[in-house]
Protein backbone atom coordinates (compact mmCIF):
# COMPACT_ATOMS: atom_id res chain seq x y z
CA UNK A 1 0.00 0.00 0.00
CA UNK A 2 1.43 3.74 -0.78
CA UNK A 3 0.79 6.37 1.88
CA UNK A 4 0.68 9.68 1.40
CA UNK A 5 1.98 10.27 4.90
CA UNK A 6 4.89 7.52 3.91
CA UNK A 7 7.44 9.87 5.15
CA UNK A 8 6.06 9.51 8.69
CA UNK A 9 6.61 6.79 11.16
CA UNK A 10 3.08 5.35 11.89
CA UNK A 11 1.94 4.79 15.71
CA UNK A 12 0.96 1.03 15.32
CA UNK A 13 -1.92 -0.41 17.60
CA UNK A 14 -5.28 -1.98 17.22
CA UNK A 15 -8.70 -1.00 17.29
CA UNK A 16 -12.32 -1.93 17.58
CA UNK A 17 -11.37 -4.50 20.59
CA UNK A 18 -14.46 -2.88 22.68
CA UNK A 19 -17.39 -1.25 20.99
CA UNK A 20 -16.86 1.83 22.96
CA UNK A 21 -13.21 1.97 21.24
CA UNK A 22 -15.13 3.46 17.83
CA UNK A 23 -17.41 6.14 18.24
CA UNK A 24 -19.13 7.50 15.47
CA UNK A 25 -22.13 10.30 15.63
CA UNK A 26 -23.59 12.40 12.76
CA UNK A 27 -23.49 15.54 11.63
CA UNK A 28 -26.73 16.51 10.51
CA UNK A 29 -27.43 18.49 7.29
CA UNK A 30 -29.68 20.60 8.77
CA UNK A 31 -31.59 21.24 11.79
CA UNK A 32 -35.28 19.87 13.08
CA UNK A 33 -38.17 22.38 12.21
CA UNK A 34 -40.00 21.44 15.17
CA UNK A 35 -43.04 20.84 13.32
CA UNK A 36 -44.19 18.69 10.56
CA UNK A 37 -45.89 15.23 9.71
CA UNK A 38 -42.40 12.80 10.74
CA UNK A 39 -40.39 12.50 14.44
CA UNK A 40 -36.38 12.64 14.15
CA UNK A 41 -35.40 10.07 17.15
CA UNK A 42 -31.60 10.70 18.11
CA UNK A 43 -30.66 7.20 19.03
CA UNK A 44 -27.28 5.66 20.31
CA UNK A 45 -26.97 1.90 19.79
CA UNK A 46 -24.01 -0.26 20.43
CA UNK A 47 -23.46 -4.11 19.08
CA UNK A 48 -26.03 -3.63 16.24
CA UNK A 49 -25.65 -2.94 12.88
CA UNK A 50 -28.24 -0.20 11.54
CA UNK A 51 -30.54 -2.53 9.49
CA UNK A 52 -31.44 -4.51 12.76
CA UNK A 53 -32.10 -1.24 14.76
CA UNK A 54 -34.79 -0.28 11.75
CA UNK A 55 -35.90 -4.08 12.00
CA UNK A 56 -36.85 -3.18 16.05
CA UNK A 57 -38.34 -0.01 15.06
CA UNK A 58 -40.21 -1.24 12.37
CA UNK A 59 -41.64 -4.21 14.35
CA UNK A 60 -42.15 -2.51 17.57
CA UNK A 61 -44.07 0.32 16.26
CA UNK A 62 -45.78 -1.76 13.57
CA UNK A 63 -44.92 0.25 10.95
CA UNK A 64 -43.55 -0.45 7.22
CA UNK A 65 -39.44 -0.24 6.06
CA UNK A 66 -41.04 2.53 3.64
CA UNK A 67 -42.06 4.77 6.55
CA UNK A 68 -38.84 4.63 8.29
CA UNK A 69 -35.91 7.40 7.10
CA UNK A 70 -32.15 7.27 7.62
CA UNK A 71 -29.24 8.94 6.09
CA UNK A 72 -26.55 6.60 6.63
CA UNK A 73 -25.70 3.31 7.61
CA UNK A 74 -23.77 2.86 11.12
CA UNK A 75 -20.95 0.18 12.12
CA UNK A 76 -21.96 -2.86 14.07
CA UNK A 77 -18.60 -3.40 16.17
CA UNK A 78 -19.13 0.57 17.45
CA UNK A 79 -20.82 2.80 19.68
CA UNK A 80 -23.05 5.19 17.39
CA UNK A 81 -24.97 7.84 17.44
CA UNK A 82 -27.86 8.64 14.05
CA UNK A 83 -30.92 9.93 13.19
CA UNK A 84 -33.99 8.21 12.00
CA UNK A 85 -37.39 9.22 11.13
CA UNK A 86 -41.07 8.10 12.10
CA UNK A 87 -44.32 8.99 11.41
CA UNK A 88 -45.59 11.46 14.39
CA UNK A 89 -48.93 9.64 14.85
CA UNK A 90 -46.26 6.85 15.66
CA UNK A 91 -45.15 9.33 18.60
CA UNK A 92 -47.24 7.58 21.72
CA UNK A 93 -46.20 4.58 20.79
CA UNK A 94 -42.31 5.50 22.04
CA UNK A 95 -43.00 5.01 25.58
CA UNK A 96 -43.88 1.24 25.36
CA UNK A 97 -41.00 0.65 22.70
CA UNK A 98 -38.03 -1.44 24.15
CA UNK A 99 -34.93 -1.22 21.86
CA UNK A 100 -32.39 -4.04 22.20
CA UNK A 101 -28.84 -2.26 22.24
CA UNK A 102 -29.96 0.98 21.71
CA UNK A 103 -31.74 4.29 23.09
CA UNK A 104 -33.78 6.91 22.11
CA UNK A 105 -31.91 10.07 23.27
CA UNK A 106 -34.42 12.70 22.15
CA UNK A 107 -36.84 13.86 19.72
CA UNK A 108 -37.67 16.51 17.52
CA UNK A 109 -40.63 16.78 14.69
CA UNK A 110 -39.98 17.54 10.90
CA UNK A 111 -41.62 18.00 7.88
CA UNK A 112 -39.87 15.78 5.80
CA UNK A 113 -38.94 11.70 6.07
CA UNK A 114 -35.12 11.48 6.52
CA UNK A 115 -33.39 10.25 3.49
CA UNK A 116 -30.26 8.51 2.58
CA UNK A 117 -27.28 10.95 2.33
CA UNK A 118 -29.14 13.68 4.50
CA UNK A 119 -25.95 14.25 6.87
CA UNK A 120 -23.08 16.47 6.54
CA UNK A 121 -20.73 14.26 7.71
CA UNK A 122 -19.59 12.07 10.80
CA UNK A 123 -18.18 12.87 13.96
CA UNK A 124 -15.77 9.91 15.73
CA UNK A 125 -13.84 9.50 18.82
CA UNK A 126 -11.52 6.00 18.59
CA UNK A 127 -9.60 4.53 20.89
CA UNK A 128 -5.93 2.62 19.47
CA UNK A 129 -4.43 0.41 22.28
CA UNK A 130 -1.17 -1.41 22.35
CA UNK A 131 0.52 2.22 20.08
CA UNK A 132 3.91 3.36 20.16
CA UNK A 133 5.23 4.92 23.08
CA UNK A 134 5.41 7.91 20.90
CA UNK A 135 2.56 7.79 19.89
CA UNK A 136 0.48 11.20 20.56
CA UNK A 137 3.56 12.77 18.22
CA UNK A 138 3.13 10.61 15.33
CA UNK A 139 0.08 11.03 15.46
CA UNK A 140 -0.40 14.50 15.70
CA UNK A 141 2.04 15.15 12.57
CA UNK A 142 0.36 12.72 10.73
CA UNK A 143 -3.21 14.48 11.45
CA UNK A 144 -1.96 17.70 10.74
CA UNK A 145 -0.44 16.59 6.63
CA UNK A 146 -3.98 15.53 6.29
CA UNK A 147 -5.44 18.23 7.43
CA UNK A 148 -2.87 20.13 4.90
CA UNK A 149 -3.60 18.08 1.76
CA UNK A 150 -6.26 15.94 2.83
CA UNK A 151 -7.56 12.61 3.30
CA UNK A 152 -7.05 9.41 1.09
CA UNK A 153 -10.77 8.75 0.12
CA UNK A 154 -10.19 5.16 0.02
CA UNK A 155 -12.98 2.69 0.63
CA UNK A 156 -13.23 0.74 4.56
CA UNK A 157 -12.67 -2.86 4.87
CA UNK A 158 -16.07 -3.33 5.57
CA UNK A 159 -17.20 -2.70 2.25
CA UNK A 160 -15.81 -5.61 1.19
CA UNK A 161 -17.90 -8.56 3.33
CA UNK A 162 -16.75 -11.00 6.13
CA UNK A 163 -14.85 -13.05 3.79
CA UNK A 164 -13.19 -9.96 1.75
CA UNK A 165 -14.94 -11.25 -1.68
CA UNK A 166 -17.85 -8.86 -2.33
CA UNK A 167 -15.87 -7.23 -4.93
CA UNK A 168 -15.29 -10.65 -6.86
CA UNK A 169 -18.64 -11.34 -6.59
CA UNK A 170 -19.60 -8.01 -8.51
CA UNK A 171 -17.17 -8.36 -11.07
CA UNK A 172 -18.79 -12.25 -11.71
CA UNK A 173 -22.22 -10.59 -11.53
CA UNK A 174 -21.22 -8.31 -14.29
CA UNK A 175 -19.61 -10.73 -16.51
CA UNK A 176 -22.85 -13.21 -15.80
CA UNK A 177 -20.66 -15.80 -14.34
CA UNK A 178 -23.37 -17.23 -12.77
CA UNK A 179 -22.22 -20.52 -11.71
CA UNK A 180 -18.99 -19.15 -10.06
CA UNK A 181 -20.82 -16.57 -8.62
CA UNK A 182 -22.66 -19.25 -6.77
CA UNK A 183 -19.44 -21.21 -5.75
CA UNK A 184 -17.93 -17.58 -4.86
CA UNK A 185 -21.13 -16.55 -2.38
CA UNK A 186 -21.16 -19.79 -0.09
CA UNK A 187 -17.87 -19.12 0.34
CA UNK A 188 -14.21 -20.53 0.41
CA UNK A 189 -13.92 -23.13 3.06
CA UNK A 190 -11.02 -22.43 4.03
CA UNK A 191 -11.52 -18.80 4.97
CA UNK A 192 -14.32 -19.41 6.94
CA UNK A 193 -14.47 -19.14 10.78
CA UNK A 194 -17.98 -20.78 11.48
CA UNK A 195 -18.26 -24.25 11.44
CA UNK A 196 -21.25 -25.01 10.72
CA UNK A 197 -20.98 -22.11 7.63
CA UNK A 198 -17.67 -23.99 6.76
CA UNK A 199 -19.22 -27.23 6.73
CA UNK A 200 -21.84 -25.81 4.23
CA UNK A 201 -19.76 -24.51 1.81
CA UNK A 202 -17.13 -27.88 1.38
CA UNK A 203 -20.80 -29.55 1.12
CA UNK A 204 -21.41 -27.36 -1.45
CA UNK A 205 -18.06 -27.45 -3.29
CA UNK A 206 -18.60 -31.37 -3.27
CA UNK A 207 -21.96 -30.40 -4.77
CA UNK A 208 -24.45 -32.24 -2.10
CA UNK A 209 -26.68 -28.91 -2.30
CA UNK A 210 -29.58 -30.85 0.00
CA UNK A 211 -26.18 -31.63 3.13
CA UNK A 212 -25.14 -27.69 2.21
CA UNK A 213 -28.86 -26.24 2.32
CA UNK A 214 -28.92 -28.81 5.96
CA UNK A 215 -26.11 -27.24 6.86
CA UNK A 216 -26.09 -23.19 6.56
CA UNK A 217 -26.68 -21.49 9.74
CA UNK A 218 -30.31 -20.15 10.20
CA UNK A 219 -29.38 -16.42 9.49
CA UNK A 220 -28.12 -16.75 6.16
CA UNK A 221 -31.39 -16.93 4.57
CA UNK A 222 -29.65 -15.61 1.09
CA UNK A 223 -27.58 -18.36 0.79
CA UNK A 224 -30.15 -20.58 1.40
CA UNK A 225 -32.50 -19.28 -0.81
CA UNK A 226 -30.22 -19.68 -3.68
CA UNK A 227 -29.44 -23.56 -2.58
CA UNK A 228 -32.71 -24.26 -2.46
CA UNK A 229 -33.49 -22.70 -5.74
CA UNK A 230 -30.86 -24.87 -7.20
CA UNK A 231 -32.22 -27.66 -5.83
CA UNK A 232 -35.81 -26.90 -7.48
CA UNK A 233 -33.27 -27.58 -10.72
CA UNK A 234 -33.70 -23.86 -12.07
CA UNK A 235 -30.27 -22.82 -13.54
CA UNK A 236 -27.80 -20.56 -11.45
CA UNK A 237 -29.08 -17.70 -14.08
CA UNK A 238 -32.08 -18.00 -12.44
CA UNK A 239 -30.80 -18.29 -9.01
CA UNK A 240 -28.91 -15.68 -8.70
CA UNK A 241 -31.47 -12.68 -10.16
CA UNK A 242 -34.28 -14.21 -7.80
CA UNK A 243 -31.25 -12.74 -4.61
CA UNK A 244 -32.33 -9.44 -3.31
CA UNK A 245 -31.33 -6.74 -5.47
CA UNK A 246 -29.99 -4.18 -2.91
CA UNK A 247 -27.57 -7.17 -1.63
CA UNK A 248 -26.49 -7.30 -5.53
CA UNK A 249 -26.35 -4.07 -6.11
CA UNK A 250 -24.11 -4.01 -3.00
CA UNK A 251 -21.88 -7.04 -4.46
CA UNK A 252 -22.04 -4.51 -7.51
CA UNK A 253 -21.15 -1.74 -5.51
CA UNK A 254 -18.13 -3.05 -3.99
CA UNK A 255 -16.21 -3.64 -7.48
CA UNK A 256 -17.14 0.16 -8.23
CA UNK A 257 -15.08 0.79 -5.24
CA UNK A 258 -11.84 -1.96 -5.69
CA UNK A 259 -11.94 0.21 -8.82
CA UNK A 260 -11.56 3.10 -7.29
CA UNK A 261 -9.42 1.84 -4.57
CA UNK A 262 -6.80 0.84 -7.29
CA UNK A 263 -6.47 4.04 -9.49
CA UNK A 264 -6.44 5.87 -5.84
CA UNK A 265 -3.80 4.44 -5.09
CA UNK A 266 -1.64 4.95 -8.77
CA UNK A 267 -2.37 8.55 -7.69
CA UNK A 268 -0.12 8.66 -4.69
CA UNK A 269 1.08 10.24 -2.67
CA UNK A 270 0.29 13.46 -4.10
CA UNK A 271 -4.01 13.65 -4.71
CA UNK A 272 -3.85 17.58 -5.46
CA UNK A 273 -2.24 16.81 -8.43
CA UNK A 274 -4.36 17.64 -11.73
CA UNK A 275 -3.95 16.55 -14.71
CA UNK A 276 -4.99 17.44 -18.51
CA UNK A 277 -8.14 15.79 -19.18
CA UNK A 278 -8.94 15.20 -15.61
CA UNK A 279 -12.53 15.47 -14.00
CA UNK A 280 -12.51 17.95 -11.18
CA UNK A 281 -14.98 18.16 -7.72
CA UNK A 282 -15.84 21.12 -6.38
CA UNK A 283 -15.66 20.72 -2.59
CA UNK A 284 -18.20 23.42 -2.22
CA UNK A 285 -21.35 22.00 -4.20
CA UNK A 286 -20.10 18.16 -5.65
CA UNK A 287 -20.02 19.64 -9.07
CA UNK A 288 -17.64 18.41 -11.55
CA UNK A 289 -16.05 19.52 -14.99
CA UNK A 290 -13.34 18.55 -16.91
CA UNK A 291 -10.02 20.26 -16.63
CA UNK A 292 -8.72 22.03 -20.03
CA UNK A 293 -5.83 24.05 -18.34
CA UNK A 294 -4.20 22.23 -15.26
CA UNK A 295 -1.80 24.56 -14.75
CA UNK A 296 -4.73 27.34 -14.23
CA UNK A 297 -7.19 25.81 -12.07
CA UNK A 298 -4.18 24.00 -10.07
CA UNK A 299 -4.13 27.12 -7.34
CA UNK A 300 -7.62 26.17 -6.61
CA UNK A 301 -6.43 22.49 -5.79
CA UNK A 302 -3.92 23.96 -4.12
CA UNK A 303 -6.24 25.88 -1.89
CA UNK A 304 -8.50 22.48 -1.30
CA UNK A 305 -11.72 24.16 -3.68
CA UNK A 306 -11.20 21.08 -5.91
CA UNK A 307 -9.95 17.81 -6.21
CA UNK A 308 -8.98 15.46 -8.88
CA UNK A 309 -11.60 12.15 -9.04
CA UNK A 310 -12.16 8.62 -9.89
CA UNK A 311 -15.06 6.78 -11.34
CA UNK A 312 -17.07 4.90 -9.83
CA UNK A 313 -17.95 2.76 -12.94
CA UNK A 314 -21.23 2.84 -14.50
CA UNK A 315 -23.07 3.03 -17.84
CA UNK A 316 -23.49 6.89 -17.54
CA UNK A 317 -20.19 8.01 -15.74
CA UNK A 318 -18.00 10.66 -17.52
CA UNK A 319 -14.67 9.41 -18.11
CA UNK A 320 -11.39 11.74 -18.32
CA UNK A 321 -9.61 12.14 -21.18
CA UNK A 322 -6.14 12.15 -21.94
CA UNK A 323 -3.37 9.56 -20.18
CA UNK A 324 -5.83 9.39 -17.13
CA UNK A 325 -9.22 8.72 -19.18
CA UNK A 326 -6.69 5.87 -20.93
CA UNK A 327 -5.69 5.13 -16.94
CA UNK A 328 -9.13 4.57 -16.72
CA UNK A 329 -10.26 2.30 -19.81
CA UNK A 330 -7.28 0.46 -19.35
CA UNK A 331 -8.33 -0.79 -15.71
CA UNK A 332 -11.58 -1.94 -17.25
CA UNK A 333 -10.30 -3.44 -19.97
CA UNK A 334 -8.51 -5.66 -18.14
CA UNK A 335 -11.42 -7.70 -16.64
CA UNK A 336 -12.53 -7.41 -20.17
CA UNK A 337 -14.99 -5.23 -19.01
CA UNK A 338 -16.55 -1.79 -20.42
CA UNK A 339 -18.75 1.14 -19.12
CA UNK A 340 -21.88 -0.49 -20.88
CA UNK A 341 -21.11 -3.83 -18.81
CA UNK A 342 -22.90 -1.76 -15.79
CA UNK A 343 -26.12 -1.51 -18.01
CA UNK A 344 -28.10 -4.50 -16.16
CA UNK A 345 -30.96 -6.02 -15.79
CA UNK A 346 -34.04 -3.68 -14.51
CA UNK A 347 -33.70 -3.17 -10.64
CA UNK A 348 -29.22 -4.01 -11.04
CA UNK A 349 -28.25 -0.81 -13.61
CA UNK A 350 -25.44 0.91 -12.51
CA UNK A 351 -25.45 4.63 -13.59
CA UNK A 352 -21.93 5.16 -11.74
CA UNK A 353 -20.38 8.78 -10.60
CA UNK A 354 -17.13 10.56 -10.00
CA UNK A 355 -15.78 10.72 -6.61
CA UNK A 356 -13.18 12.60 -5.56
CA UNK A 357 -9.68 11.34 -4.78
CA UNK A 358 -9.38 13.10 -1.17
CA UNK A 359 -11.44 14.90 1.40
CA UNK A 360 -11.22 17.39 3.86
CA UNK A 361 -10.22 16.55 7.53
CA UNK A 362 -11.45 18.52 10.81
CA UNK A 363 -11.76 18.87 14.50
CA UNK A 364 -8.48 16.61 14.86
CA UNK A 365 -6.82 15.94 17.97
CA UNK A 366 -5.04 13.03 19.57
CA UNK A 367 -4.30 12.87 23.24
CA UNK A 368 -2.61 9.65 25.37
CA UNK A 369 -5.31 6.97 26.70
CA UNK A 370 -4.66 4.77 29.20
CA UNK A 371 -1.74 2.74 28.74
CA UNK A 372 0.06 2.75 25.84
CA UNK A 373 -2.89 3.95 24.21
CA UNK A 374 -4.01 6.73 22.01
CA UNK A 375 -7.39 8.51 21.48
CA UNK A 376 -8.41 10.27 18.30
CA UNK A 377 -10.94 12.57 17.49
CA UNK A 378 -11.62 13.86 13.99
CA UNK A 379 -14.72 14.45 11.28
CA UNK A 380 -15.44 13.55 7.83
CA UNK A 381 -17.61 14.29 4.88
CA UNK A 382 -20.20 12.18 4.32
CA UNK A 383 -19.41 9.20 2.28
CA UNK A 384 -16.13 8.70 3.25
CA UNK A 385 -14.24 6.25 5.97
CA UNK A 386 -12.74 6.91 9.45
CA UNK A 387 -10.13 3.31 8.38
CA UNK A 388 -8.69 5.91 5.49
CA UNK A 389 -7.66 8.14 8.63
CA UNK A 390 -6.24 5.27 11.12
CA UNK A 391 -4.27 3.48 8.20
CA UNK A 392 -2.65 6.05 7.49
CA UNK A 393 -1.67 6.97 11.35
CA UNK A 394 -1.28 3.57 12.28
CA UNK A 395 0.67 2.15 9.26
Amino acid sequence: MTWLTADLPGTGGIYKEQPEDFQVEEIPLYPCSGRGEHLYLWIEKEGISTHELLNQLKKGLKIKDREIGYAGLKDARARTRQMVSIPFRNAQKLDQLQLRKAAILQSQRHGNKLRLGHLAGNRFTIRLRNCHPEAVQRATEILQVLEQQGVPNRFGEQRYGSLGNSATLGLLLLQKNYVEFCRELLGDPELIRNSEWRAAASAYRQNDLSECLRLLPRHMRDEQRLVRTLLEKKAPRQAVLALPHNLLRLYLSAYQSQLFDQLLEQRLPDLRQLHVGDIAYKHENGACFRVEDARAEQDRADHFEISPTAPLFGFKVMLAEGQIGTTEQQLLAASNLTIHNWKLEKGLAMPGERRPLRVPLQQTSAESDAQNGLKLCFSLPKGSYATSVLLEIIK
